[in-house]
């Protein structure tokens, strides 16, 4: 077993077993000889019980999730394209999809013994929500292994407690492509009209086109920063954790050097005390003897 079948099997198992799994899991990487492996499992947060439940939906409800994150590309590009008419045909069966896999995602639950409150209820809907709307947040949900519920704020996702949420950011290809198959509409359009201005708003539209490739590259590169960064505060963290592991059993180890030699020595005081008892004894046997022989001499 590898690290990613590990912290798939913890996020598998029922939330109140969750720590157990875990740390026998990561007891058994280090004895595979993974010690990052171990580490790493054991820095895996118990997740709440939204986002335990929207975990149950990734597993036992792939097509669904699947149907609803394909609803989000379709907003995404209908978006993209200003298509109003296709927004609206659009609108009413996001709230059908959402309300159905709400709904399944509960049962499932209960079906576990879990009963979900309002208040998880709504922070399952809200992390379905966000899934829908942001691609990062739809792949976290997908692997199944959140620890917080999502939301969506507008400009990015947050977990349950208003936290950036720690989703892997990801290239938006297909709102490019989407900006692409406009751009491409409006030039044959103003070709097919033959405005005399058409040479001249070509040129505006190729500048927007480079300026819009300049932030993207420069987004890009802001991402590449961070995610250079995240990953050096993770080896770092890895790090730390590994030597204090490793402190941890150099004392535990001396800890029973010391217990032994505790031991020994008390074994050692324990026979010097019977030896001393029994060298008293003789001691004493030996002066009486000594007393008799003299009164006998004394007599003689």
């Amino acid at each position: 077993m590898d690290f990613e079948e590990a912290a798939d099997a913890v996020y598998a198992a029922p939330a109140a077993d969750f720590i157990a799994t875990r740390n026998e899991l990561a007891k058994q990487l280090k004895a595979d000889g993974d010690p990052l492996g171990s580490t790493r499992l054991k820095a895996l947060r118990k997740p709440t019980v939204a986002a335990w439940v929207a975990n149950l939906v990734a597993r036992e409800l792939p097509d669904q999730l699947d149907d609803l994150l394909a609803l989000g590309d379709e907003f995404r590009e209908a978006t993209a394209d200003l298509d109003g008419d296709r927004l609206r045909e659009l609108t009413p069966k996001r709230h059908q999809v959402l309300d159905k896999l709400a709904k399944d995602a509960a049962k499932l639950a209960a079906d576990q013994g879990q009963k979900l409150s309002a208040d998880v209820a709504q922070k399952l809907r809200e992390t379905l929500n966000a899934a829908l709307i942001d691609p990062a947040a739809g792949d976290a949900v997908r692997e199944g292994r959140l620890s917080s519920a999502l939301r969506h704020v507008g400009f990015g996702v947050v977990d349950e407690n208003g936290e950036p949420s720690n989703v892997t950011p990801l290239t938006d290809e297909r709102r490019e492509a989407a900006r692409d198959r406009r751009k491409t509409q409006q030039a044959a359009e103003a070709k097919a009209a033959k405005e005399p201005e058409e040479p001249k708003e070509t040129a505006a539209a190729r500048k927007k086109r480079e300026a819009e490739e300049r932030e993207r590259e420069k987004q890009r590169e802001r991402e590449a920063a961070e995610k250079a960064e995240a990953k050096r505060a993770f080896e770092a963290a890895v790090a730390a954790a590994q030597e204090a592991e490793a402190r941890v059993e150099e004392l535990d180890s001396q800890l029973d050097d010391a217990r032994e030699a505790l031991a020994e020595a008390q074994a050692l005081v324990h026979r010097l005390g019977t030896e001393l008892d029994e060298a008293r004894r003789a001691a004493r046997e030996a002066q009486k003897e000594s007393r008799e022989a003299r009164k006998h001499y004394n007599r003689l």
